[in-house]
Protein backbone atom coordinates (compact mmCIF):
# COMPACT_ATOMS: atom_id res chain seq x y z
CA UNK A 1 0.00 0.00 0.00
CA UNK A 2 1.54 3.73 -0.86
CA UNK A 3 2.26 6.16 2.02
CA UNK A 4 -0.78 8.12 1.06
CA UNK A 5 -3.10 6.07 0.39
CA UNK A 6 -2.39 4.47 4.12
CA UNK A 7 -2.40 7.75 4.94
CA UNK A 8 -6.13 8.34 3.60
CA UNK A 9 -6.95 4.65 5.41
CA UNK A 10 -5.74 6.40 8.70
CA UNK A 11 -8.46 8.98 8.39
CA UNK A 12 -11.26 6.85 7.57
CA UNK A 13 -10.37 3.85 9.63
CA UNK A 14 -9.45 4.96 12.77
CA UNK A 15 -9.52 1.88 15.51
CA UNK A 16 -9.50 -0.83 12.24
CA UNK A 17 -6.15 0.22 11.29
CA UNK A 18 -3.39 -2.73 11.21
CA UNK A 19 0.09 -1.99 12.45
CA UNK A 20 2.53 -1.18 9.28
CA UNK A 21 5.38 -1.31 9.01
CA UNK A 22 8.70 1.02 10.96
CA UNK A 23 9.76 2.05 7.85
CA UNK A 24 6.99 3.88 7.06
CA UNK A 25 7.35 6.15 9.79
CA UNK A 26 10.27 8.24 8.50
CA UNK A 27 12.10 8.64 5.17
CA UNK A 28 15.83 7.79 6.48
CA UNK A 29 16.75 4.07 6.91
CA UNK A 30 16.22 2.34 10.01
CA UNK A 31 19.62 1.55 12.19
CA UNK A 32 20.30 -1.54 13.65
CA UNK A 33 19.25 -2.08 17.30
CA UNK A 34 16.41 -1.26 19.54
CA UNK A 35 13.85 1.24 19.77
CA UNK A 36 12.56 2.40 22.75
CA UNK A 37 9.27 3.41 22.86
CA UNK A 38 7.65 5.98 25.32
CA UNK A 39 3.97 6.68 25.88
CA UNK A 40 2.51 10.18 25.68
CA UNK A 41 -0.75 11.06 27.37
CA UNK A 42 -0.30 15.21 26.51
CA UNK A 43 0.07 17.47 23.95
CA UNK A 44 3.28 18.80 22.88
CA UNK A 45 3.29 22.71 22.78
CA UNK A 46 6.41 23.29 20.18
CA UNK A 47 9.69 20.99 19.31
CA UNK A 48 10.87 24.60 18.49
CA UNK A 49 13.18 24.97 21.50
CA UNK A 50 12.02 29.16 21.77
CA UNK A 51 8.75 28.11 22.47
CA UNK A 52 8.56 24.95 24.09
CA UNK A 53 8.09 24.50 27.83
CA UNK A 54 5.31 21.84 28.11
CA UNK A 55 7.22 18.99 30.15
CA UNK A 56 6.40 16.80 27.11
CA UNK A 57 8.29 19.36 24.80
CA UNK A 58 11.13 19.61 27.30
CA UNK A 59 11.36 16.01 27.82
CA UNK A 60 12.27 15.71 23.75
CA UNK A 61 14.15 18.98 23.46
CA UNK A 62 16.97 17.84 26.14
CA UNK A 63 17.75 15.25 24.22
CA UNK A 64 18.49 17.02 21.05
CA UNK A 65 19.98 20.25 22.30
CA UNK A 66 22.90 20.55 24.29
CA UNK A 67 22.96 23.26 27.51
CA UNK A 68 25.81 24.85 29.20
CA UNK A 69 25.50 22.78 32.12
CA UNK A 70 22.93 20.30 33.61
CA UNK A 71 22.35 18.27 37.19
CA UNK A 72 23.74 15.46 38.04
CA UNK A 73 21.27 12.27 37.93
CA UNK A 74 22.56 11.18 41.56
CA UNK A 75 21.58 14.84 43.55
CA UNK A 76 20.93 17.27 41.46
CA UNK A 77 24.34 18.86 41.92
CA UNK A 78 25.38 21.05 38.57
CA UNK A 79 27.83 19.02 36.33
CA UNK A 80 29.60 20.25 33.13
CA UNK A 81 27.65 19.47 29.76
CA UNK A 82 28.44 21.62 26.66
CA UNK A 83 30.65 24.01 29.42
CA UNK A 84 33.20 22.12 30.54
CA UNK A 85 34.57 24.91 33.29
CA UNK A 86 33.61 28.23 34.21
CA UNK A 87 35.19 31.33 35.89
CA UNK A 88 33.69 34.81 37.35
CA UNK A 89 35.37 38.01 38.20
CA UNK A 90 35.06 38.93 42.02
CA UNK A 91 31.62 41.28 41.48
CA UNK A 92 30.08 38.05 40.14
CA UNK A 93 29.08 39.92 37.09
CA UNK A 94 31.31 38.27 34.08
CA UNK A 95 31.34 35.16 33.84
CA UNK A 96 33.09 32.90 31.63
CA UNK A 97 32.33 29.59 29.99
CA UNK A 98 35.20 27.57 28.70
CA UNK A 99 33.10 25.54 25.92
CA UNK A 100 34.01 21.63 25.36
CA UNK A 101 36.17 21.25 22.39
CA UNK A 102 35.30 18.71 19.73
CA UNK A 103 31.55 18.50 20.08
CA UNK A 104 29.72 18.51 16.88
CA UNK A 105 26.06 19.33 15.64
CA UNK A 106 24.54 16.36 13.76
CA UNK A 107 25.21 18.05 10.38
CA UNK A 108 29.34 17.95 11.25
CA UNK A 109 29.68 21.61 11.62
CA UNK A 110 31.27 21.94 15.36
CA UNK A 111 29.62 23.63 18.38
CA UNK A 112 31.48 26.35 19.52
CA UNK A 113 30.79 29.53 22.01
CA UNK A 114 29.59 31.29 19.10
CA UNK A 115 26.16 29.16 19.05
CA UNK A 116 25.91 29.93 22.61
CA UNK A 117 26.22 33.78 22.24
CA UNK A 118 23.78 33.74 19.11
CA UNK A 119 21.25 31.84 20.99
CA UNK A 120 21.42 34.01 24.33
CA UNK A 121 21.15 36.92 21.88
CA UNK A 122 18.60 35.93 20.07
CA UNK A 123 16.32 35.60 23.15
CA UNK A 124 17.15 39.09 24.63
CA UNK A 125 16.34 40.99 21.65
CA UNK A 126 13.56 38.58 19.70
CA UNK A 127 10.34 38.18 22.17
CA UNK A 128 9.13 34.90 20.71
CA UNK A 129 12.85 33.35 21.38
CA UNK A 130 12.09 34.32 25.19
CA UNK A 131 8.80 32.61 25.26
CA UNK A 132 9.97 29.35 26.45
CA UNK A 133 13.56 30.74 28.28
CA UNK A 134 13.32 34.30 28.37
CA UNK A 135 13.72 34.17 32.43
CA UNK A 136 17.12 32.77 32.14
CA UNK A 137 18.78 36.38 30.15
CA UNK A 138 16.38 38.87 31.77
CA UNK A 139 19.29 39.70 33.74
CA UNK A 140 21.91 39.42 31.07
CA UNK A 141 23.50 42.45 30.13
CA UNK A 142 26.01 41.16 27.07
CA UNK A 143 26.83 37.95 25.67
CA UNK A 144 29.96 37.93 23.49
CA UNK A 145 32.34 34.43 22.38
CA UNK A 146 35.30 36.07 21.99
CA UNK A 147 36.74 32.94 20.43
CA UNK A 148 35.36 29.25 19.59
CA UNK A 149 36.18 28.25 23.04
CA UNK A 150 35.12 31.13 25.36
CA UNK A 151 31.68 32.53 26.15
CA UNK A 152 31.83 35.83 28.66
CA UNK A 153 28.57 36.44 29.72
CA UNK A 154 28.05 40.02 31.84
CA UNK A 155 25.01 40.45 34.03
CA UNK A 156 23.28 43.99 34.98
CA UNK A 157 23.51 42.77 38.77
CA UNK A 158 24.31 39.46 40.27
CA UNK A 159 23.21 36.41 39.32
CA UNK A 160 22.63 33.36 41.43
CA UNK A 161 21.25 30.76 38.90
CA UNK A 162 24.33 31.88 36.53
CA UNK A 163 25.58 27.61 36.80
CA UNK A 164 21.11 26.62 36.49
CA UNK A 165 20.87 27.81 32.60
CA UNK A 166 19.51 24.95 31.13
CA UNK A 167 17.94 27.19 27.97
CA UNK A 168 18.55 25.14 24.73
CA UNK A 169 21.67 26.08 22.32
CA UNK A 170 20.74 25.74 19.34
CA UNK A 171 23.30 26.04 15.98
CA UNK A 172 23.73 29.70 14.66
CA UNK A 173 24.03 28.47 10.65
CA UNK A 174 20.77 27.26 11.02
CA UNK A 175 18.64 29.92 13.70
CA UNK A 176 20.02 32.89 11.83
CA UNK A 177 18.75 32.19 8.54
CA UNK A 178 14.84 31.74 10.61
CA UNK A 179 13.53 35.36 10.81
CA UNK A 180 10.13 34.67 12.54
CA UNK A 181 10.73 32.52 15.14
CA UNK A 182 7.20 32.42 16.46
CA UNK A 183 5.81 30.78 13.47
CA UNK A 184 8.98 28.07 13.15
CA UNK A 185 7.56 24.61 13.62
CA UNK A 186 11.17 22.72 13.43
CA UNK A 187 9.61 19.95 11.76
CA UNK A 188 12.20 19.93 8.44
CA UNK A 189 13.95 16.66 9.65
CA UNK A 190 16.11 15.56 10.13
CA UNK A 191 16.79 18.69 12.68
CA UNK A 192 20.06 19.61 13.56
CA UNK A 193 21.08 19.04 17.04
CA UNK A 194 24.10 17.66 19.04
CA UNK A 195 22.61 15.87 22.22
CA UNK A 196 22.46 11.90 22.74
CA UNK A 197 19.49 11.92 19.92
CA UNK A 198 18.87 13.79 16.83
CA UNK A 199 14.90 14.52 15.72
CA UNK A 200 14.55 12.71 12.36
CA UNK A 201 10.14 11.84 12.47
CA UNK A 202 7.70 13.98 13.51
CA UNK A 203 3.64 13.34 12.83
CA UNK A 204 1.42 16.01 14.36
CA UNK A 205 -0.46 14.60 17.26
CA UNK A 206 0.50 11.20 16.55
CA UNK A 207 4.49 10.56 17.31
CA UNK A 208 7.80 11.85 17.50
CA UNK A 209 11.06 9.87 16.36
CA UNK A 210 14.84 10.40 17.19
CA UNK A 211 17.77 8.74 15.88
CA UNK A 212 20.95 7.40 17.99
CA UNK A 213 23.79 10.44 17.32
CA UNK A 214 26.83 8.34 17.15
CA UNK A 215 29.02 11.30 17.46
CA UNK A 216 27.33 12.21 20.96
CA UNK A 217 30.52 13.60 22.94
CA UNK A 218 29.72 11.37 26.12
CA UNK A 219 29.39 8.17 23.23
CA UNK A 220 26.28 6.73 21.63
CA UNK A 221 23.43 5.63 23.36
CA UNK A 222 22.62 2.01 23.39
CA UNK A 223 19.22 2.46 21.62
CA UNK A 224 18.74 3.07 18.05
CA UNK A 225 15.90 5.11 18.30
CA UNK A 226 13.67 6.73 20.43
CA UNK A 227 10.00 7.29 19.43
CA UNK A 228 7.37 9.28 21.46
CA UNK A 229 3.77 8.07 20.84
CA UNK A 230 0.92 9.98 21.61
CA UNK A 231 -2.10 8.55 23.23
CA UNK A 232 -5.35 10.43 23.93
CA UNK A 233 -5.21 9.57 27.90
CA UNK A 234 -3.46 7.10 29.92
CA UNK A 235 -5.51 3.99 29.85
CA UNK A 236 -4.89 3.86 26.21
CA UNK A 237 -1.48 4.36 27.05
CA UNK A 238 -1.02 1.32 29.65
CA UNK A 239 -2.87 -1.34 27.62
CA UNK A 240 -0.39 -0.44 24.90
CA UNK A 241 2.27 -1.09 27.70
CA UNK A 242 0.44 -4.34 28.77
CA UNK A 243 0.85 -5.43 25.01
CA UNK A 244 4.34 -4.98 24.91
CA UNK A 245 3.26 -1.75 22.09
CA UNK A 246 4.83 0.53 23.61
CA UNK A 247 7.96 0.04 26.27
CA UNK A 248 7.94 3.10 29.03
CA UNK A 249 4.64 4.69 30.75
CA UNK A 250 4.45 7.94 32.71
CA UNK A 251 2.21 10.00 34.62
CA UNK A 252 -0.01 6.42 35.90
CA UNK A 253 -2.62 7.24 38.01
CA UNK A 254 -2.88 4.98 41.55
CA UNK A 255 -5.23 2.14 40.54
CA UNK A 256 -3.17 1.96 36.76
CA UNK A 257 -0.31 1.55 39.06
CA UNK A 258 -2.10 -0.93 40.97
CA UNK A 259 -3.14 -2.53 38.90
CA UNK A 260 0.23 -3.61 37.01
CA UNK A 261 1.64 -4.85 40.38
CA UNK A 262 3.54 -8.40 39.60
CA UNK A 263 2.53 -8.15 36.11
CA UNK A 264 4.95 -10.26 34.02
CA UNK A 265 7.63 -8.84 32.37
CA UNK A 266 6.91 -4.84 33.54
CA UNK A 267 8.76 -3.03 36.59
CA UNK A 268 6.95 -0.52 38.15
CA UNK A 269 8.82 2.83 39.26
CA UNK A 270 7.94 4.86 42.12
CA UNK A 271 9.53 8.42 42.51
CA UNK A 272 9.23 11.79 44.50
CA UNK A 273 7.66 14.42 41.77
CA UNK A 274 8.67 17.33 41.22
CA UNK A 275 5.23 18.89 40.56
CA UNK A 276 2.83 20.50 42.28
CA UNK A 277 -0.24 20.24 41.75
CA UNK A 278 -2.01 23.88 42.61
CA UNK A 279 -5.70 25.88 42.69
CA UNK A 280 -5.23 29.14 41.20
CA UNK A 281 -7.89 32.20 42.32
CA UNK A 282 -7.70 34.86 40.00
CA UNK A 283 -7.21 38.03 42.08
CA UNK A 284 -7.91 39.96 39.36
CA UNK A 285 -5.60 39.51 36.27
CA UNK A 286 -3.86 42.21 34.57
CA UNK A 287 -1.35 42.36 31.56
CA UNK A 288 1.88 43.83 31.82
CA UNK A 289 0.70 47.33 31.62
CA UNK A 290 -1.31 46.81 34.92
CA UNK A 291 -4.70 46.86 33.13
CA UNK A 292 -7.21 44.80 33.71
CA UNK A 293 -7.88 41.49 32.20
CA UNK A 294 -10.53 38.51 31.95
CA UNK A 295 -13.63 37.72 33.82
CA UNK A 296 -12.66 36.70 37.55
CA UNK A 297 -15.20 37.12 39.89
CA UNK A 298 -14.23 40.68 41.94
CA UNK A 299 -14.68 38.26 44.99
CA UNK A 300 -11.51 36.83 44.91
CA UNK A 301 -9.44 39.86 44.64
CA UNK A 302 -10.21 39.33 48.34
CA UNK A 303 -7.39 37.85 50.34
CA UNK A 304 -9.87 36.97 52.47
CA UNK A 305 -11.80 35.56 50.46
CA UNK A 306 -9.26 33.36 48.87
CA UNK A 307 -7.96 32.24 52.16
CA UNK A 308 -11.05 30.91 53.62
CA UNK A 309 -11.41 28.75 50.10
CA UNK A 310 -8.09 26.89 51.31
CA UNK A 311 -9.72 26.77 55.12
CA UNK A 312 -12.45 24.80 52.85
CA UNK A 313 -10.31 22.14 51.25
CA UNK A 314 -9.06 19.26 52.73
CA UNK A 315 -5.81 18.28 51.58
CA UNK A 316 -5.12 14.58 53.20
CA UNK A 317 -8.29 13.80 51.61
CA UNK A 318 -7.36 14.45 48.28
CA UNK A 319 -3.97 12.71 48.63
CA UNK A 320 -6.01 9.95 50.15
CA UNK A 321 -8.80 9.59 47.49
CA UNK A 322 -7.09 11.64 44.44
CA UNK A 323 -3.56 10.25 44.87
CA UNK A 324 -4.23 7.16 46.21
CA UNK A 325 -1.79 7.51 48.85
CA UNK A 326 0.76 8.21 46.37
CA UNK A 327 1.80 11.67 47.92
CA UNK A 328 1.88 14.72 50.01
CA UNK A 329 -0.36 17.18 51.17
CA UNK A 330 0.16 20.59 49.72
CA UNK A 331 1.45 23.37 52.07
CA UNK A 332 5.12 25.26 50.26
CA UNK A 333 5.12 26.25 46.91
CA UNK A 334 8.23 23.96 46.37
CA UNK A 335 7.86 20.31 46.27
CA UNK A 336 9.65 18.57 49.59
CA UNK A 337 12.04 16.41 46.73
CA UNK A 338 14.16 19.73 46.36
CA UNK A 339 14.64 19.86 50.64
CA UNK A 340 17.07 22.51 51.11
CA UNK A 341 14.28 24.95 49.62
CA UNK A 342 11.04 23.16 50.13
CA UNK A 343 9.54 25.35 53.43
CA UNK A 344 6.69 23.90 55.80
CA UNK A 345 3.84 26.54 56.45
CA UNK A 346 4.85 27.23 60.53
CA UNK A 347 0.99 27.80 61.14
CA UNK A 348 -1.04 26.07 57.67
CA UNK A 349 -4.21 27.13 57.03
CA UNK A 350 -5.55 23.50 58.18
CA UNK A 351 -9.29 22.09 57.08
CA UNK A 352 -11.88 23.72 59.06
CA UNK A 353 -15.24 24.40 57.13
CA UNK A 354 -16.73 26.24 60.35
CA UNK A 355 -13.84 28.75 60.65
CA UNK A 356 -13.79 29.15 56.85
CA UNK A 357 -17.66 30.29 56.87
CA UNK A 358 -16.72 32.26 60.27
CA UNK A 359 -13.95 34.32 57.99
CA UNK A 360 -16.70 34.83 55.00
CA UNK A 361 -19.36 36.06 58.06
CA UNK A 362 -17.10 38.68 59.29
CA UNK A 363 -15.91 39.90 55.75
CA UNK A 364 -19.42 40.74 54.64
CA UNK A 365 -19.79 38.15 52.60
CA UNK A 366 -24.01 37.05 53.66
CA UNK A 367 -25.69 34.55 52.44
CA UNK A 368 -28.40 35.33 50.36
CA UNK A 369 -32.20 33.89 50.50
CA UNK A 370 -31.41 31.51 47.78
CA UNK A 371 -28.63 30.17 50.39
CA UNK A 372 -25.73 31.60 48.11
CA UNK A 373 -23.27 34.23 49.58
CA UNK A 374 -23.41 37.60 47.87
CA UNK A 375 -20.54 40.24 47.77
CA UNK A 376 -20.78 43.52 50.15
CA UNK A 377 -22.22 44.63 46.69
CA UNK A 378 -24.90 41.81 46.41
CA UNK A 379 -23.17 40.03 43.41
CA UNK A 380 -23.42 36.25 44.15
CA UNK A 381 -20.15 34.18 44.79
CA UNK A 382 -20.78 32.19 41.35
CA UNK A 383 -17.53 30.80 40.59
CA UNK A 384 -16.46 29.16 36.96
CA UNK A 385 -14.03 26.46 38.33
CA UNK A 386 -12.00 25.72 34.46
CA UNK A 387 -10.49 22.15 34.70
CA UNK A 388 -7.97 20.09 32.31
CA UNK A 389 -11.22 17.74 30.36
CA UNK A 390 -8.63 14.47 30.13
CA UNK A 391 -7.39 14.91 33.61
CA UNK A 392 -8.18 12.24 36.05
CA UNK A 393 -7.09 14.07 38.59
CA UNK A 394 -8.78 17.49 38.01
CA UNK A 395 -12.13 15.73 37.48
CA UNK A 396 -11.88 14.42 41.02
CA UNK A 397 -9.98 17.46 42.52
CA UNK A 398 -12.81 19.43 41.08
CA UNK A 399 -15.88 17.43 42.54
CA UNK A 400 -14.16 17.43 45.92
CA UNK A 401 -13.56 21.12 45.39
CA UNK A 402 -17.19 21.65 44.38
CA UNK A 403 -18.50 20.20 47.09
CA UNK A 404 -16.42 21.46 50.40
CA UNK A 405 -17.26 24.94 49.13
CA UNK A 406 -21.07 24.30 48.79
CA UNK A 407 -20.65 24.05 52.68
CA UNK A 408 -19.39 27.46 52.58
CA UNK A 409 -22.21 28.63 50.34
CA UNK A 410 -20.22 29.12 47.27
CA UNK A 411 -22.05 27.75 44.15
CA UNK A 412 -18.97 26.33 42.23
CA UNK A 413 -19.40 25.63 38.29
CA UNK A 414 -17.12 22.48 36.84
CA UNK A 415 -15.80 23.83 33.24
CA UNK A 416 -13.41 20.60 31.97
CA UNK A 417 -11.99 22.24 28.45
CA UNK A 418 -9.77 21.06 26.11
CA UNK A 419 -5.93 21.90 27.75
CA UNK A 420 -5.47 24.61 24.76
CA UNK A 421 -8.90 25.98 25.31
CA UNK A 422 -7.14 26.10 29.55
CA UNK A 423 -4.34 27.63 28.21
CA UNK A 424 -6.07 30.21 26.39
CA UNK A 425 -8.53 31.19 29.02
CA UNK A 426 -5.59 31.22 31.40
CA UNK A 427 -3.66 33.68 29.29
CA UNK A 428 -6.67 35.75 28.92
CA UNK A 429 -7.52 35.72 33.12
CA UNK A 430 -10.88 34.34 31.63
CA UNK A 431 -11.70 31.95 34.86
CA UNK A 432 -12.35 32.42 38.54
CA UNK A 433 -10.46 29.02 39.58
CA UNK A 434 -8.22 27.04 37.55
CA UNK A 435 -5.95 23.87 37.86
CA UNK A 436 -2.22 24.48 37.52
CA UNK A 437 0.83 22.65 38.42
CA UNK A 438 4.41 23.29 37.33
CA UNK A 439 7.26 20.50 37.37
CA UNK A 440 9.93 22.75 39.52
CA UNK A 441 13.88 22.68 38.99
CA UNK A 442 16.45 22.10 41.14
CA UNK A 443 17.17 25.75 41.33
CA UNK A 444 13.94 27.18 41.93
CA UNK A 445 14.19 30.30 40.46
CA UNK A 446 11.96 29.85 37.37
CA UNK A 447 8.85 28.98 39.31
CA UNK A 448 9.49 31.62 41.98
CA UNK A 449 9.63 34.27 38.89
CA UNK A 450 5.99 32.95 37.60
CA UNK A 451 4.22 34.85 40.31
CA UNK A 452 6.43 38.03 39.82
CA UNK A 453 4.32 41.08 38.36
CA UNK A 454 7.30 40.69 35.26
CA UNK A 455 5.49 37.09 34.50
CA UNK A 456 2.43 38.77 33.29
CA UNK A 457 0.92 38.79 29.57
CA UNK A 458 1.58 41.32 27.73
CA UNK A 459 -1.06 43.72 25.77
CA UNK A 460 -0.44 41.02 22.94
CA UNK A 461 -1.21 38.30 24.88
CA UNK A 462 2.36 36.92 25.73
CA UNK A 463 4.11 35.95 29.06
CA UNK A 464 4.79 33.19 31.47
CA UNK A 465 2.28 33.95 34.44
CA UNK A 466 0.99 31.22 36.95
CA UNK A 467 -1.69 33.02 39.57
CA UNK A 468 -1.41 36.78 38.68
CA UNK A 469 0.11 37.12 41.71
CA UNK A 470 1.80 41.18 41.41
CA UNK A 471 2.38 41.71 44.95
CA UNK A 472 5.96 44.20 45.46
CA UNK A 473 7.38 42.52 48.83
CA UNK A 474 7.10 39.04 47.35
CA UNK A 475 8.75 40.73 44.09
CA UNK A 476 11.33 42.29 46.15
CA UNK A 477 12.24 38.88 48.22
CA UNK A 478 12.58 37.42 44.18
CA UNK A 479 14.88 39.60 43.29
CA UNK A 480 16.96 39.70 46.80
CA UNK A 481 17.66 35.43 46.12
CA UNK A 482 18.16 36.39 42.59
CA UNK A 483 21.16 38.22 43.35
CA UNK A 484 22.12 35.86 46.60
CA UNK A 485 24.96 34.11 46.31
CA UNK A 486 25.47 32.86 50.02
CA UNK A 487 23.60 29.07 49.69
CA UNK A 488 22.23 29.73 53.76
CA UNK A 489 21.06 32.99 52.91
CA UNK A 490 19.24 32.45 49.24
CA UNK A 491 17.41 29.34 51.03
CA UNK A 492 16.44 31.58 53.55
CA UNK A 493 15.07 34.09 51.17
CA UNK A 494 13.58 31.51 48.68
CA UNK A 495 11.48 30.25 51.89
CA UNK A 496 10.43 34.45 52.81
CA UNK A 497 9.30 34.52 49.11
CA UNK A 498 7.31 31.19 49.44
CA UNK A 499 5.80 32.32 52.84
CA UNK A 500 4.46 35.67 50.98
CA UNK A 501 2.95 33.41 48.37
CA UNK A 502 1.06 31.30 50.87
CA UNK A 503 0.06 34.69 52.87
CA UNK A 504 -1.80 35.65 49.68
CA UNK A 505 -3.31 33.03 48.45
CA UNK A 506 -3.67 33.62 45.26
CA UNK A 507 -2.08 30.07 44.44
CA UNK A 508 -3.43 27.11 46.61
CA UNK A 509 -0.60 24.44 46.42
CA UNK A 510 -2.76 21.40 46.91
CA UNK A 511 -0.79 18.31 46.64
CA UNK A 512 2.48 17.00 45.53
CA UNK A 513 1.67 13.82 43.71
CA UNK A 514 4.82 11.07 43.09
CA UNK A 515 5.38 10.32 39.94
CA UNK A 516 4.16 6.74 38.72
CA UNK A 517 5.75 5.04 35.95
CA UNK A 518 6.26 1.80 34.32
CA UNK A 519 8.53 0.37 31.84
CA UNK A 520 8.70 -3.33 30.20
CA UNK A 521 11.53 -5.13 32.30
CA UNK A 522 11.82 -7.65 29.41
CA UNK A 523 12.89 -5.39 26.97
CA UNK A 524 14.95 -3.27 28.08
CA UNK A 525 17.05 -2.41 32.04
CA UNK A 526 19.37 -0.04 32.97
CA UNK A 527 17.70 3.09 33.27
CA UNK A 528 18.88 6.09 34.77
CA UNK A 529 17.21 7.52 37.63
CA UNK A 530 17.56 10.91 38.80
CA UNK A 531 17.81 11.74 41.74
CA UNK A 532 19.64 8.00 42.27
CA UNK A 533 17.36 7.03 45.57
CA UNK A 534 13.60 7.41 45.17
CA UNK A 535 13.94 9.37 41.40
CA UNK A 536 12.49 8.91 37.97
CA UNK A 537 13.45 7.63 34.63
CA UNK A 538 11.48 9.68 32.80
CA UNK A 539 10.85 13.42 32.24
CA UNK A 540 14.23 14.18 33.93
CA UNK A 541 16.23 17.45 34.04
CA UNK A 542 18.31 16.05 31.13
CA UNK A 543 18.32 13.04 29.14
CA UNK A 544 19.76 10.24 31.47
CA UNK A 545 17.12 8.41 31.56
CA UNK A 546 16.80 7.56 27.96
CA UNK A 547 20.76 7.73 27.43
CA UNK A 548 21.16 4.90 30.33
CA UNK A 549 18.53 2.30 28.71
CA UNK A 550 19.90 -0.85 27.65
CA UNK A 551 18.41 -2.96 25.14
CA UNK A 552 17.62 -6.91 26.25
CA UNK A 553 17.67 -9.45 23.71
CA UNK A 554 14.32 -9.28 23.21
CA UNK A 555 14.25 -5.83 22.23
CA UNK A 556 17.85 -5.66 19.83
CA UNK A 557 15.82 -9.05 17.99
CA UNK A 558 13.70 -6.74 15.52
CA UNK A 559 10.77 -6.79 17.34
CA UNK A 560 9.79 -3.43 18.10
CA UNK A 561 9.25 -3.42 13.93
CA UNK A 562 5.65 -2.06 14.12
CA UNK A 563 4.45 1.43 13.75
CA UNK A 564 2.76 2.49 17.03
CA UNK A 565 1.47 5.43 15.94
CA UNK A 566 -1.83 2.68 14.21
CA UNK A 567 -1.60 1.34 17.70
CA UNK A 568 -1.72 4.82 19.27
CA UNK A 569 -5.15 5.74 16.91
CA UNK A 570 -6.74 2.42 18.00
CA UNK A 571 -6.69 2.43 21.38
CA UNK A 572 -6.77 6.66 21.54
CA UNK A 573 -8.84 7.13 19.23
CA UNK A 574 -7.15 10.25 18.02
CA UNK A 575 -8.50 11.42 14.74
CA UNK A 576 -5.96 12.51 12.32
CA UNK A 577 -6.11 15.22 9.22
CA UNK A 578 -3.53 14.43 6.71
CA UNK A 579 -1.88 17.92 5.74
CA UNK A 580 -3.60 19.70 8.29
CA UNK A 581 -1.23 22.56 9.11
CA UNK A 582 0.50 22.99 12.70
CA UNK A 583 -0.21 26.46 14.13
CA UNK A 584 2.23 27.88 16.92
CA UNK A 585 0.88 30.21 19.12
CA UNK A 586 3.28 32.82 20.89
CA UNK A 587 0.71 32.87 23.91
CA UNK A 588 -0.04 29.43 24.35
CA UNK A 589 0.61 29.28 28.45
CA UNK A 590 -0.47 25.62 28.92
CA UNK A 591 -0.10 23.45 26.54
CA UNK A 592 -0.57 20.28 28.87
CA UNK A 593 -1.60 18.98 32.44
CA UNK A 594 2.00 18.86 33.35
CA UNK A 595 4.17 22.20 32.11
CA UNK A 596 7.13 23.59 31.81
CA UNK A 597 10.35 22.95 34.15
Amino acid sequence: MGRRLAALWAVLLVGLLAPMPASAQDDGARPEGATLRIGLQQQIDSLNPFLGYSLAASDILRVIYPTLTTYSPEDFSVKPELAEGWTSSPDKLTWTFHIRPGVKWSDGQPVTAHDAAYTFNRMMTDPAASTANGNFVKNFDTVTAPDDATLVIRTKTPQATMLAIDAPIVPEHVWSKIADVANFANDQMPVVGSGPFTLTGYRAERDVTLTANPNFWRGPPKVAKLQFVQYKNSDAAVQALRKGDVDVVQKLTPAQFNALAGKADIKQVRGHGRRFFELVLNPGATNSENQPIGTGNPALKDVRVRQAIDRAIDKNVLVDRVLGGYGQAGGGYLPPIFHDFHWTPPKPRTFDPAAANRMLDEAGYARGADGIRRTPQGEPLNLKFVLHGGESYDAQVGEFVKRWLADLAINVELQPVSDNQLNDRTTAGDFDMVISGWSANPDPDYVLRLQTCGARPDPNGGGNVDSYLCDQQYDDLYHRQLAEFDPAKRVELVKQAQARFYDQATGLILFYQNSLEAYRADRFSGFTRQPKTDGVVVAQQGYWGYYGAQPTEAAMSGSSGTDYTSVALVLGGVVVFVGAAVTLVVARRRATADFRE
